[in-house]
C-alpha cells in the first residue's frame, strides 16, 4: 500500500514508543482478512441510516486496540467519524453514560480532524444549513436576520425528535451560532463546551443560551442522537464508538458493575429499536469478561445478547456474529509483523543512506530470531509478545542500524528486557529467573512457637 513519509514516520513513533499507531494500520495488518468483508458490509448498512453492535473478545495482546484502530481507518476512508473511548471506574465509568458522552465528543475524529473534531462538524454543518436554505429560493442571501431565522428553523426541522426530548439541545446550538455573529467566541466556546458534556461552565454563559444545569445521564442519549444527526446532514454517513476495556467492569464495586452492564443492555436495545440510526457501537473486553461470574454473565439478558458458540474450531468463527474472537499472536504472525515494520522502516530511511543494509542486517532469519527470544523472556507467552517486540525491533535494532554502519545486532546486541519497561500483566508472564524472583503472598497468623 501507498504510505506517506509522515504517516510512516508517526507509525514507526508509535512503536518505538510501545504504543498502537493511530493511522497508517493496514501497513500492519496482521490476520484480520477473515474480518474484512464483514465489517465492510456492517458500515454499509450504517451508512444507510441503521444502528450496528459487536462485540470483540481476545486476551491481552490479541490485538483488540489494534484492530479498532483498523476498523476506525477504515470507517474513516467511507466518510466516517470515529470515537474511542477506554472505560475506566474513575474517568470513564459506562454506568454514568454523560461521562462516556463527554469522552465520546473529547476524542471525536475525522478523515480531516484526527482529533477534536466536534467544533469542526458543528460549523460545517451550519454552513451546509445555510446553503440548504439559500439553494431553496426562498430568502435573500443578503438578509442576516432573515437567513439566520430560517436556518434555525431548518435545524430545528431536521433535529426532529432531538428537540422535543432535549430541547436544550437545540437551544444552545442556536445560541452558539448567535454568539458567533456577535463575536462574543468566549461564549461561544462555552456553549460548544457545555454541548459536549463539560462540566463547570460558568452560569452567565448558561444563562445566555437559556439552559441551566449539565448533561445527565439521560440526556446523553438523546445528545447522541443530535449528534447523529448532525455528522448526517455535514456529510458523515455514521459514527463508529469504540468502548475499548470493558473488562474493567469486572474490578469495580458489585453496584456500580451491575448498573455498567446494564447500560450496556440499554445501549444494544435502544440501538436495535432505531434510535440511534448512523452508530456502529463496538466494545472489546477479555473472554473473561464474555463468560465468567464477575461480568456479562451476572445480567442474563446481555448473556442472552452476546451468547455465540465457539466451541467450533476457531477457523470456521462466523465474522458477522455479535460477538467475535482474536485468536492472538502465534510466533509465525510475530515474525510476519516484524518483517512488515522493517520493510516500512527501511522504506522511510533518509535519502542518501544505505536503506537496503537493514534488509540485509536485518533479514527474515533474524527477525524470527528475536521473536523467539522476546517470546523467551515473556515466558513463552507469543499472545503478549507483539508490544514488547515491536518496541525492541524499532528501538534497539533498527534505530541503530540506520544511525551506525558497523552495527550488527547480531554480534554488538543481547535483548534485554526489564520489569521497568513491562506492563503488569506482561511481568506476571515472565519465567521467574531465581527462587527469589518468585512473590508469595502470606496470611498473616499467629507467630511459631516451639513445640507449636
Amino acid at each position: 500500500m501507498s504510505i506517506s513519509r509522515q504517516r510512516r514516520a508517526d507509525i514507526i513513533d508509535a512503536l518505538r514508543r510501545g504504543t498502537v499507531p493511530q493511522y497508517g494500520l493496514d501497513a500492519l495488518a496482521v490476520g484480520l482478512t477473515s474480518f474484512e468483508a464483514a465489517f465492510d458490509d456492517a458500515l454499509t448498512t450504517v451508512a444507510r441510516g441503521r444502528g450496528q453492535f459487536k462485540a470483540i473478545r481476545g486476551e491481552y495482546g490479541s490485538g483488540k486496540t489494534f484492530m479498532v484502530r483498523w476498523l476506525r481507518e477504515r470507517a474513516h476512508r467511507l466518510g466516517f467519524a470515529g470515537a474511542e473511548v477506554q472505560i475506566s471506574e474513575t474517568e470513564t465509568p459506562l454506568h454514568r453514560l454523560e461521562t462516556v458522552y463527554r469522552r465520546l465528543i473529547e476524542r471525536l475524529t475525522t478523515a480531516d480532524s484526527p482529533s477534536g473534531a466536534f467544533r469542526n462538524v458543528i460549523d460545517a454543518w451550519f454552513f451546509a444549513l445555510e446553503e440548504d436554505v439559500i439553494a431553496q429560493g426562498g430568502v435573500d442571501p443578503n438578509d442576516a436576520s432573515a437567513l439566520i431565522e430560517a436556518t434555525d428553523g431548518l435545524m430545528e426541522k431536521r433535529l426532529g425528535e432531538v428537540v422535543r426530548s432535549a430541547p436544550a439541545f437545540a437551544l444552545t446550538l442556536r445560541a452558539y451560532r448567535r454568539a458567533l455573529l456577535e463575536g462574543h467566541e468566549d461564549i461561544a466556546d462555552g456553549l460548544l463546551a457545555w454541548m459536549a458534556g463539560q462540566p463547570n461552565i460558568a452560569a452567565a454563559i448558561k444563562r445566555y443560551a437559556n439552559i441551566k444545569g449539565d448533561i445527565d445521564h439521560f440526556g446523553a442519549l438523546s445528545f447522541l442522537q443530535g449528534v447523529l444527526t448532525i455528522l448526517k446532514d455535514s456529510g458523515h454517513p455514521g459514527l463508529l464508538l469504540v468502548l475499548d476495556e470493558v473488562e474493567t467492569l469486572q474490578r469495580m464495586r458489585g453496584d456500580v458493575r451491575d448498573k455498567s452492564l446494564n447500560a450496556l443492555r440499554q445501549l444494544m436495545d435502544e440501538i436495535d429499536s432505531g434510535r440511534f440510526p448512523g452508530l456502529y457501537l463496538v466494545v472489546t473486553g477479555t473472554p473473561s469478561f464474555f463468560d465468567g461470574p464477575m461480568g456479562v454473565q451476572r445480567l442474563p439478558p446481555l448473556a442472552q445478547r452476546l451468547a455465540v458458540d465457539f466451541a467450533t474450531e476457531a477457523r470456521f468463527d462466523n465474522p458477522r456474529a455479535v460477538q467475535i474472537r482474536l485468536r492472538g499472536f502465534d510466533v509465525a504472525a510475530l515474525c510476519e509483523v516484524g518483517r512488515k515494520v522493517r520493510d516500512l522502516y527501511a522504506a522511510g530511511c533518509v535519502e542518501g543512506k544505505a536503506c537496503e543494509r537493514i534488509s540485509q542486517v536485518v533479514d527474515d532469519a533474524y527477525v524470527a530470531t528475536l521473536a523467539q527470544a522476546v517470546t523467551g523472556a515473556l515466558g513463552g507467552k507469543v499472545g503478549i509478545a507483539p508490544r514488547v517486540f515491536l518496541k525492541k525491533l524499532v528501538g534497539e535494532v533498527l534505530d541503530r542500524v540506520d544511525q551506525f554502519a558497523d552495527f550488527d545486532p547480531r554480534r554488538h546486541y543481547a535483548l534485554t528486557v526489564s520489569d521497568q519497561e513491562l506492563t503488569a500483566v506482561e511481568r506476571s508472564a515472565r519465567s521467574a529467573a531465581r527462587v527469589d524472583d518468585i512473590e508469595l503472598e502470606i496470611p498473616p497468623g499467629p507467630p511459631f512457637s516451639k513445640g507449636g
